[in-house]
């Protein structure tokens, strides 16, 4: 009776890893969506008649939606649950990606990609956390989130890749109409494949109010950076400055009352904890930023075409995915604090390689310092991961992985704002000195996170 009972109660295994397929397939299409939009920027530029700063908000609308409502994306599945989420975030994703394909205006396609990010958001809890119950065992469940892991990482050189493929041939709305059938697809193999479970009730409501300050204040400080870098007047930096600041501290005051806080107050005040989210933040900011800016450099300062800077990225992106197996038996055999400071320190090697790019020449120096990065980054983000779990209470694990995820989108979206800032226009004498500084900038922030690692994070 007790084996037709687990039996009935648990997919078999054919199924099981249908339903790990479906959730590789949701995860790999919300991050492509990160990086196939970078090499269509200069041409969405072109065709919309938009200058930088909106070029940033096509990715940054993306990506502040994500980080900001990430975490309320898998307390959302924890109430309703996760497969009505899923079904909801493909539908949300889909139909963004539709408008976002027929945009008339630049304005139209920031609004739609900040739609396309509410439904990643919504996705990338879920597809973790039905993975979790589908494979119970920890056994079967590494396995799992290590092939989710593997499969989500190919989506970097994917993305420019398969971006640089449309645009050379068909332009650059095809980077958003392949999500349709994609997510429609998706779709009909989630009501297949993926079981309904019973919904756990839980106490306490949603920190709404913590959820809309950090949001506000998120939001608002992407706005300020990319405003401040481009000039604007002093009247609107004061708003948006005023706006970021009520934002975090309704966030943190909501967090101090609420039972069910958006923020968990009480992690972000161990040392243990913290550390590893600083070096991963850190990572996503530089990567992704340095991303940005190598895009513009490639086709709109060295006029290369889509296909050939898309190409380009690979020495960023292939020792990010070989990396990253290292990276974890390092951290097995002598803990995370190991691979962390080897990441970092190849990263300071790199970063300063970018002051010798020119208008005139400089390629070699900027794949130099993307394989450098890439290397770096293949160290860093699974040991980061590795370190804030450990540092977790086993009870917690699943809010873990989600401030770690939070942190490295919160990365990404002031990364993408920060260097675009900086660097300006690429249409500008001063675009190329721009990367210089950023590479210094980069530089120190890599000695800042080499410093947080060696003094915050135990090599246990």
């Amino acid at each position: 009776m007790t084996t037709r009972l687990r039996t009935a109660n648990r997919p078999d295994t054919a199924n099981a890893r249908r339903v790990l397929g479906v959730m590789c397939a949701g995860m790999f299409l919300v991050l492509l969506d990160v990086t196939i939009v970078n090499v269509a920027l200069p041409s969405i530029g072109h065709s919309l008649h938009t200058d930088t700063a909106m070029q940033q908000w096509v990715v940054d609308g993306y990506v502040v939606a994500i980080a900001g409502l990430l975490l309320a994306g898998g307390a959302i599945g924890d109430r309703i649950g996760h497969r009505r989420v899923l079904l909801a975030g493909f539908a949300i994703f889909g139909a963004a990606s539709l408008v976002c394909a027929l945009a008339p205006s630049v304005g139209v396609l920031i609004g739609a990609r900040v739609v396309q990010g509410i439904g990643g958001a919504l996705l990338l809890p879920s597809t973790m956390a039905v993975i979790v119950d589908v494979f119970p065992s920890r056994g079967e469940q590494a396995k799992a989130l290590g092939t989710w892991a593997a499969i989500s990482s190919v989506a970097l050189p994917a993305g420019p890749l398969l971006g640089g493929l449309l645009i050379g041939g068909l332009g650059w709305r095809p980077v958003f109409w392949i999500n349709v059938p994609l997510t429609i697809a998706a779709i009909i193999a989630t009501v297949a494949v993926v079981p309904e479970r019973p919904r756990i009730p839980r106490a306490g409501r949603l920190d709404l109010p913590g959820l809309g300050g950090f949001v506000v204040g998120l939001g608002g400080f992407v706005f300020t950076v990319i405003s401040a870098g481009h000039h604007v007047g002093w009247r609107i930096l004061s708003i948006s400055t005023a706006l970021t600041i009520a934002g975090l501290a309704t966030a943190l005051m909501s967090a101090r009352r609420s039972t069910n806080p958006i923020l968990p107050l009480d992690l972000l005040r161990r040392r243990n904890f913290l550390s590893p989210n600083i070096v991963a933040l850190t990572m996503n900011l530089v990567f992704n930023g340095t991303l940005f800016v190598g895009m513009l450099y490639l086709q709109d300062v060295q006029h290369l075409s889509p296909l050939v800077a898309g190409v380009s990225v690979l020495p960023l992106a292939i020792p990010l995915i070989a990396l990253a197996p290292v990276s974890g038996r390092i951290t097995a055999r002598r803990g995370p604090r190991t691979a962390l400071a080897i990441g970092c320190l190849l990263a300071i090697v790199g970063m300063p390689m970018l002051t010798q790019l020119r208008t005139d020449h400089g390629i070699a120096w900027l794949l130099a310092g993307f394989t450098l990065l890439g290397c770096a980054g293949g160290l860093v983000t699974a040991s980061a991961v590795a370190a804030v779990v450990r540092a977790t209470p086993p009870d917690r694990s699943g809010l873990a992985t989600g401030v770690s995820n939070t942190s490295r989108q919160i990365g990404t979206a002031t990364g993408v704002a920060l260097f675009g800032a900086v660097a300006g226009s690429p249409a500008s004498d001063h675009f190329v000195d721009g990367i210089h500084l950023l590479a210094l900038i980069a530089t120190a922030l890599w000695i800042v996170a080499l410093i947080i690692t060696l003094t915050g994070i135990e090599n246990r």
